[in-house]
């Protein structure tokens, strides 16, 4: 059995004091919650604000990206070391990384490899765009992304896959919109393309342990249809993190899936 797992990706939004406010709605609201792994990922300006608040809970602490090098001469980049020593998470291959900032499959592997040198949990998202799924390229599209973000890692995993790595299908052309896939569309993408990839590179024992989330527009009206679906593990939200009532209801639906 994978246990349920949401994150919540604030993305560019909310300075240290919003953050702070935002946590401590949380966390009484969702204290109670047992049978789900929660994890906030604010911006790096607020991870220390919001690992204080978190201290002694029950919800984790990720960050939204990393640089693969433990330390240098790169100007405006966070270490794998640094975000250490607060986080247990960290976001990698977001799709608004891939396009607005030039990731490519060959940085997000060398950043899934750096996390997983140091103690961090890589949550790796894979996604078609609007286009390529209109063009049929979905399969294409998704089985190079975790082909190449998980290239030559084989003997990183610890044995419980589950713990070491999630995956975050997320279609492109439903972030943000308000325009999510189906519970039914997300699951066929997770069993026969991601499942079925993890299983030739890693292993079946692998690719059943491993959690495997869907993105793009969930909110706590839809959640619960996508966590019915036994190949949807979780979840990983974006605008309906940032409002707790919001939040709330996603993990509460999770919690009873």
């Amino acid at each position: 059995m994978r246990t349920p797992f949401v994150a919540g990706n604030w993305k560019m939004n909310k300075n240290v004091a919003e953050a702070r406010n935002l946590v401590n709605e949380l966390v009484p609201e969702l204290r109670a919650v047992d049978n789900v792994d929660i994890v906030l990922c604010p911006p790096f300006t607020s991870l220390m604000a919001v690992s204080a608040v978190l201290e002694g809970t029950n919800i984790g602490l990720g960050a939204q990206n990393m640089y693969w090098e433990k330390s240098g001469a790169y100007t405006g980049e966070i270490s794998p070391l640094m975000l250490a020593e607060f986080c247990e998470y960290v976001i990698i291959g977001h799709s608004e990384r891939r396009a607005y900032f030039d990731e490519t499959d060959k940085s997000v592997n060398q950043k899934v490899k750096a996390a997983l040198n140091n103690n961090l949990h890589p949550i790796l998202c894979v996604g078609e765009t609007f286009e390529e799924n209109e063009a049929g390229r979905t399969e294409e599209i998704v089985t190079r992304q975790v082909q190449k973000g998980l290239l030559d890692l084989e003997g990183l995993f610890s044995e419980n896959a589950g713990s070491s790595l999630t995956i975050a299908y997320e279609p492109v052309w439903a972030i943000g919109t308000g325009k999510a896939a189906t519970a039914d569309g997300a699951s066929d993408v997770i069993s026969n393309v991601i499942r079925t990839t993890l299983s030739k590179k890693l292993g079946d024992d692998f690719s059943q342990s491993v959690r495997v989330l869907y993105g793009g527009s969930v909110k706590g009206n839809n959640a619960a249809e996508f966590f019915s679906n036994e190949e949807i593990d979780g979840a990983l939200v974006g605008g309906a993190s940032l409002k707790a009532s919001d939040f709330v209801l996603i993990v509460k639906a999770a919690s009873m899936s």
